[in-house]
C-alpha cells in the first residue's frame, strides 16, 4: 500500500543555536541519508536573501539569513522523524506548543520561500519598486534618469523607461546598473 506523501508532508520550523543554521542543515542532511529517512524528511532550508551593498563605490551581492537561528524542514512527522530532527546537534527544538511541532501554513511557506530559490539561496532583493525613479550608473544608458516599469528577480533585470531623443523608450538593465534617486 502506497501512502500519498503530498497530502501529509508539511514544512516545520526548527530552532537552532544562532550561527549554527548551516551546520544543522548539513548534519541533518547527512543523518537523513545515513538513516534512510528520505521518504519522511524531504527538504532542509536555511532561508537566505541577497542584497546589493555599495561600499567604496563598488557594488557586491551579500547574502543574509532571513531568520537567524531557524531552519525550515519539509517532513512527515512521525516518532522516528521527530527524533532524528530533534536529536541533531545544534537543534534546540521545534517551533510549536509543547512537544508537538506546528506546521507552517501554505501562505507562510510561500511568503518565506518566495524570496529564495528551491535550495533556499537568496534571490537579489532591490529596494526599488515599480513606478520609482532611478539613475542608470553604467552601461550604454549611463547617466540617464529612468522610471521603473517592471522588475524581474529571476533574471536580475529591470525594465525602465528613459527619455531618448524626445521619445520614451523602454530598456532593460541589470540590478547592478541602477540606483535609487
Amino acid at each position: 500500500m502506497s501512502i500519498d506523501t503530498e497530502n501529509i508532508k508539511k514544512w516545520y520550523v526548527i530552532h537552532t543555536y544562532s550561527g549554527y543554521e548551516n551546520k544543522v542543515k548539513a548534519n541533518l542532511e547527512r543523518k537523513v541519508h545515513s538513516m534512510g529517512m528520505e521518504d519522511e524528511i524531504f527538504k532542509i532550508v536555511v532561508p537566505m536573501e541577497n542584497e546589493i551593498e555599495k561600499k567604496n563605490g563598488k557594488e557586491k551581492v551579500v547574502s543574509h539569513k532571513i531568520f537567524p537561528g531557524y531552519v525550515l524542514v519539509e517532513m512527515i512527522v512521525s516518532d522516528r522523524s521527530w527524533y532524528v530532527v530533534r536529536n541533531t546537534p545544534g537543534v534546540t527544538g521545534f517551533v510549536g506548543s509543547g512537544t508537538k511541532p506546528i506546521p507552517l501554513s501554505e501562505g507562510e511557506v510561500k511568503k518565506i520561500l518566495g524570496s529564495c530559490d528551491e535550495n533556499g539561496e537568496g534571490k537579489v532583493h532591490l529596494d526599488i519598486e515599480v513606478g520609482e525613479s532611478v539613475h542608470i550608473n553604467s552601461g550604454a544608458f549611463e547617466n540617464f534618469a529612468a522610471t521603473v516599469t517592471e522588475i524581474d528577480y529571476n533574471k536580475s533585470k529591470v525594465k525602465v523607461i528613459i527619455d531618448m531623443f524626445g521619445r520614451e523608450t523602454t530598456v532593460e538593465v541589470g540590478f547592478d546598473q541602477i540606483e535609487k534617486i
